[in-house]
């Protein structure tokens, strides 16, 4: 550097007086202050008012710095032999001209990089284990809205380059005209080899050409994540595919331009291929679809297809060539009927999979159900979502069928009946069940005896079920003697004569309870709840639940030992609850809410205090007699504690 600054001073420092020993120099001086961004400590203030001439010659002024007047070919050599990663983020902040010449360049083209391989061969255990850690990418960076942009990006790559790389990086919203386009991902598969994850979503300006450059360089990509990607197409995909052969996870949503030929290649190229999502890309069918799950090297165990416009020929290959999968989510498929669903059960070719998922598919019937029972033999985990042509019998001889079933969910399945409830749980071993807007439940009395307990069931949810009331709840509660944990969130209807029965059938004791939105619960069934199931419950919600008073408080105060998380938000609190709270010397509450509890006020102050002691989270929200001086006291001395207010 000397050489190009015509330098020939010795290197102490200098004591005093002018470095320049004529005006021309002094002049030369200003006219290259002029033209580059240097950065000087504070010092007096110039207080000049117009530009000095002091004599040089045209040729003089118009002369450039040196380091301006390199091509870019010299400025690169130059940046090869720039050690470490901070040296080079320093460089990199000097102008956008410089910022990209360095993410034009390899990590592995840098000197330090060369000679650290040299080492390596020679020996030094010390180096090795450097080299290990930088070749390495355990970095993860997320750049989300305006803060996604190519110049950020290209930063964040030079910057990490240096601690071993990204590992994985996600870019999410990137909408506005300076966001990320090619040219960020450009410069992440030169300076971040090492990439494993890239999650990219809602980019409209990325391409092929970006995707290309990854595969191109980032050869240990192992999950690729896609979101509304307009721009890219099945030549960024089947690049993935021909260059990244660790790929185990893909994930496409919403990308118009991808379909049957990018499958194919990631199915025939991708050996590792453990898990794969496609989502409402209008371009994929059965071929792509078949050709990703037939492929002969497929160890493919969680699959998810959504709004895609296979027919029953993909559900056929699924059944068939599916012996990996574990973990299968199909929703919104139109095109598919009974038959395609009675196929994939009775090809049996899905004797391994565990979880099963389905979603607004209107093929879905008793019929096709049941061969999804029988062709099933493993499956312990099932979600129905909006399947309106499954009624209770159907749900009856599918419990029947699949005799591994442990979990099963029912979202907004209209035609399953009380009976159908009944009988699934007397006739299968159900580990937990969950129903959610089941709006042809209806709270009758059925007239038989019941038959064996379901001693199995822990988990009990059903929720917004306005149809569930008293006589339904007796007949869980004489069937589900080993409850748990139960949620009954948004039951309007049921009394405290109607949860009583429920309440003293529980012979294992009830650990987690949810009754949020029971609007007609009193006090005087949360005093039994307390007095039969004290010494087991750790979680308690009444949200919303507006006949419950202090009286519950006290004797959760009186009977609860382990309770840790409790709720009573929108209910008739005062600050006599809080105080019998406080009094507890066995509770050991670290979640509490008193959100929406107008009788709650500054008199509750020291009374919080004291709770706060093993309190980790307290929302205070809607609190309107709780004053911001008393919140402002509380922040301040609970300050382990988050404080919502």
């Amino acid at each position: 550097m000397p050489a190009l600054v015509n330098y020939g001073g010795d290197d102490d420092f200098y004591s005093g007086g002018s470095f320049y020993t004529n005006s021309a120099d002094l002049g030369r001086l200003c006219s290259i202050s002029s033209q580059v961004d240097v950065y000087c400590p504070p010092s007096k203030r110039a207080r000049i008012s117009a530009q000095f001439i002091f004599g040089e010659t045209d040729v003089e002024q118009n002369k450039q710095p040196s380091i301006h007047v390199l091509p870019d070919e010299c400025l690169v050599e130059i940046f090869k032999r720039v050690h470490g990663g901070r040296e080079r983020s320093s460089c990199a902040c000097v102008s956008k001209h410089w910022l990209m010449l360095l993410t034009s360049i390899r990590k592995g083209e840098y000197e330090s990089s060369k000679t650290v391989k040299e080492n390596i061969e020679s020996s030094s255990d010390d180096i090795e284990m450097f080299s290990s850690e930088e070749e390495y990418g355990y970095l993860t960076r997320r750049l989300e809205g305006k803060k996604a942009t190519d110049m950020r990006l290209a930063a964040v790559a030079i910057g990490t380059s240096g601690h071993g790389g990204l590992g994985k990086l996600s870019i999410r919203g990137s909408t506005s005209s300076r966001g990320v386009a090619n040219f960020g991902l450009f410069a992440v598969s030169r300076c971040c080899p090492s990439l494993k994850l890239l999650s990219l979503w809602n980019v409209p300006h990325v391409g092929d050409e970006g995707l290309s450059e990854i595969a191109k360089e980032c050869h240990l990509l192992e999950k690729l994540d896609l979101f509304q990607c307009p721009l890219v197409s099945n030549k960024g995909l089947i690049a993935i595919a021909e260059n990244c052969p660790n790929l185990n996870a893909l994930s496409i949503e919403s990308c118009p331009k991808i379909g049957n030929e990018g499958l194919q290649a990631i199915g025939k190229l991708c050996p590792k291929l453990q898990s794969v999502s496609i989502k409402d890309c209008p371009l994929v069918g059965d071929y792509g679809v078949s050709s990703l799950l037939s492929s002969a090297s497929s160890i493919l165990s969680k699959v998810k297809l959504q709004g895609l416009s296979i027919t029953d020929f993909s559900l056929a290959v699924m059944g068939h060539y599916g012996k990996s999968v574990t973990n299968l989510m199909l929703g919104g498929l139109q095109n598919v009927s009974e038959k395609g669903f009675w196929v994939m059960g009775n090809a049996l070719g899905l004797q391994r999979l565990i979880s099963l998922t389905i979603a607004s598919c209107l093929g879905v019937t008793d019929v096709s159900l049941e061969a999804i029972g029988k062709g099933c033999k493993n499956l312990k985990q099932m979600c129905l979502r909006r399947c309106y042509f499954v009624s209770g019998d159907g749900l009856v001889v599918f419990a029947k069928s699949a005799g591994s079933l442990e979990c099963l969910q029912l979202e907004e399945c209209n035609r399953v009946t009380q009976s159908g409830i009944i009988g699934v749980l007397s006739n299968c071993g159900l580990k937990s069940l969950t129903l959610v807007k089941c709006m042809g439940i209806k709270d009758i009395s059925l007239g038989v005896p019941l038959s064996s307990p379901c001693n199995s069931l822990k988990f009990l949810s059903i929720r917004n079920c306005p149809g569930f009331g008293t006589v339904s709840l007796a007949m869980v509660g004489k069937l589900c003697p080993q409850l748990q944990h139960m949620d009954l969130s948004g039951l309007c209807g049921i009394t405290d004569a109607g949860l009583l029965p429920l309440l003293q059938n529980c012979e294992a004791g009830l650990v987690k309870v949810n009754l949020s939105g029971c609007l007609n619960l009193t006090d005087e069934i949360l005093v039994s709840l307390i007095r039969l199931h004290g010494a087991t419950l750790k979680l308690l919600n009444l949200d919303g639940c507006r006949r419950i008073t202090d009286a519950s408080l006290v004797a959760v105060a009186d009977n609860c030992v382990f309770l840790n998380d409790l709720d009573v938000s929108r209910c008739a609190i005062t600050d006599v609850g809080v105080a019998a709270l406080s009094h507890a010397e066995q509770l050991n509450l670290q979640v509490l809410s008193f959100s929406g509890c107008s009788g709650v006020s500054n008199k509750s102050l020291t009374f919080l205090e004291k709770l706060g002691k093993t309190l980790v989270g307290l929302n205070l929200q809607h609190c309107n007699s709780i004053s911001t001086q008393t919140i402002e006291l509380l922040v301040e001395s609970l300050w382990r504690c988050d404080i919502l207010f």
